[in-house]
C-alpha cells in the first residue's frame, strides 16, 4: 500500500519584544522552506498582517504588510474579517481571517510574526491543537537596548518606552510552548527550524494514519510464513 496519509497544517507563531529579531528570523525560516521545496511551493506560508502604521523605506505592500488607513481598518474589524488585532504605539495591526483558513485547508502551515496580544487572540479563536507558539528572548537587557539604539528609529523618549514595554512583554513568555534565546542568529534559526520539523512529525497531525498502519496487519499467508 502506498503511503497516502496527509498532514494537518498548523499555525506557527513567533513573538518577541521589539529588537529581538523575530521578523528577521521569520523571513529566514520562510526562505529556507522555499529553498528546500523541490517544486518551489513551500508548505510554510507567511501570514501578512494589515497595519495602519506608515510604510517604511524598502517595505512592499502586500508582502511585508497590507497598509491601510484607520477608517478602513475599523470597517473591516466591524465586519469580523480579522482573526486578531491589536493597537501598538497608536497604530493598529491585524491578521485577516480568510487567507489563514484557506492555507490550512490546502494543507499548508502558516507562519505568524505577531506580538503576545495577537498570539493570545489567535490561540483563543483557533483550535488549540492547530497553534504552536514560540517566544524569542534577547540574551540580556543591555543587548536589547544596544539593538534598539542601533536601529536608529527612535528618539530617547521612544526608546525608553520600548524598553519598558519590552519588560512587560517578556513576562508573557511563560504562556508559550517554546522559548528560544536569540543570542546567535544562526543558532536561533536552527532551533526554530527544529521546532517546526518536530511539530510536523506529531502523530496527531497525520490524517489517515490509522488506515495506513492497518495496511501492515498480517495476512493469513504472512502468518504461515512466520511459522516456518
Amino acid at each position: 500500500m502506498i503511503n497516502n496519509t496527509t498532514r494537518q497544517g498548523f499555525l506557527f507563531i513567533i513573538s518577541s519584544s521589539s529588537g529581538t529579531g523575530k521578523t528577521t528570523l521569520a523571513r529566514k525560516l520562510l526562505a529556507s522552506e522555499q529553498e528546500a521545496s523541490s517544486d518551489k511551493k513551500s508548505s510554510l506560508r507567511m501570514s501578512v498582517s494589515c497595519t495602519t502604521r506608515p510604510q517604511l523605506a524598502g517595505e512592499v505592500d502586500g508582502e511585508d504588510y497590507h497598509f491601510i488607513d484607520k477608517k478602513t481598518f475599523r470597517e473591516r474589524r466591524q465586519r469580523g474579517e480579522f482573526l486578531e488585532w491589536a493597537e501598538v504605539f497608536d497604530n493598529f495591526y491585524a491578521t485577516p481571517h480568510a487567507p489563514v483558513r484557506a492555507a490550512l485547508a490546502g494543507g499548508s502551515d502558516v507562519l505568524f510574526d505577531v506580538d503576545w496580544q495577537g498570539a493570545e487572540q489567535i490561540h483563543k479563536q483557533m483550535e488549540p491543537e492547530l497553534v504552536v507558539r514560540v517566544f524569542l528572548l534577547p540574551p540580556s537587557r543591555a543587548e536589547l537596548e544596544r539593538r534598539l539604539v542601533a536601529r536608529r528609529r527612535d528618539d530617547k523618549s521612544e526608546l525608553d518606552l520600548r524598553l519598558a514595554r519590552a519588560a512587560e512583554e517578556i513576562k508573557r513568555c511563560k504562556e508559550y510552548d517554546y522559548i528560544v534565546i536569540n543570542d546567535d542568529l544562526e543558532l536561533a534559526f536552527t532551533s526554530l527550524r527544529s521546532i517546526l520539523q518536530a511539530e510536523r512529525c506529531k502523530r496527531e497531525r497525520r490524517n489517515g494514519l490509522e488506515e495506513f498502519v492497518s495496511s501492515f496487519t498480517l495476512t493469513t499467508s504472512d502468518e504461515s510464513l512466520l511459522k516456518l
